[in-house]
């Protein structure tokens, strides 16, 4: 059974929405029924986006926004009495250096990105998560939050925060009309991930997927988000980890080479 979003709580707000598994989020909720608010740093690819939303007979609003400036969020939450789903997606990833040599400039960036900017959102809006009487907050973390591995120090350490965020403000909130899920996808092969990573290096990019028959994609993702968000109100997925067939966790994977 899938939940039709009540009028009261219609609003979606998708952050990282410029492309990837945002973007695709930001298109399935739009068809679920849900008035789409895209937010990303690159503005003409979000209106890009909500343009496609819209000419599909959908409802998307774009608006640029850096999920780390806390004074921008604060502005972009006032224009929100109440919203129905918040979907904490805006993160990423920065090198793959070994802990020794990996640079603290890559670390912070990670980290503000993926736990400050995920706290900045779910800071601001819980107010109107609530208002609303039925609420989500979506967490996107990772496998990388749940399993250590070599040269992925930074990224671990940030979407292990992440990771916490969420099962912390569950806690924390209980009783409260408002669920918290956190959505854990394993290797997925979007336009931008590894090579945003390696700095721009598509050879490097390429390897990650090397042999690889077929890594999630952005759409699979985003199917999960919206399956979780749709249920009964009285239904949490706590946790949803999706990985491909392939990979059977972050450091086993079949190739064929």
């Amino acid at each position: 059974m899938t939940a039709a979003p009540a009028a009261t709580n219609r609003i979606a707000v998708v952050t990282g929405a410029s492309s990837g598994i945002g973007a695709a989020t930001a298109r399935q909720l739009a068809a679920a029924g849900y008035r789409v608010v895209l937010t990303a740093r690159r503005k003409d690819r979000i209106e890009a986006v909500a343009a496609e939303i819209n000419t599909a007979g959908h409802q998307a609003t774009a608006y640029a926004l850096d999920v780390t400036d806390r004074p921008a969020v604060e502005e972009f939450a006032t224009a929100f009495p109440t919203i129905g789903v918040l979907v904490n997606n805006a993160g990423g990833a920065l090198g793959a250096d070994p802990v020794a040599t990996g640079d603290p400039a890559d670390w912070r960036q990670m980290y503000e990105t993926n736990v400050i900017g995920t706290l900045n959102l779910t800071q601001t809006l819980l107010p109107a998560l609530v208002a609303s009487g039925d609420g989500t907050v979506v967490i996107v973390s990772s496998t990388a939050g749940h399993g250590a591995y070599e040269g992925g120090g930074g990224y671990v350490a940030a979407k292990n925060g992440a990771r916490v965020l969420a099962e912390t403000l569950r806690l924390e909130i209980v009783g409260r009309p408002v669920r918290v899920i956190e959505i854990a996808p394993g290797m997925v092969r979007t336009e931008e991930f590894a090579t945003t990573r390696f700095g721009g290096d598509e050879e490097k990019a390429a390897k990650v997927y090397a042999g690889v028959a077929e890594p999630l994609v952005a759409d699979d993702v985003a199917e999960a988000i919206t399956w979780s968000v749709t249920r009964p109100s009285h239904v949490n997925i706590d946790l949803l980890v999706v990985r491909p067939r392939a990979q059977a966790s972050n450091t086993k994977v079949h190739r064929e080479l």
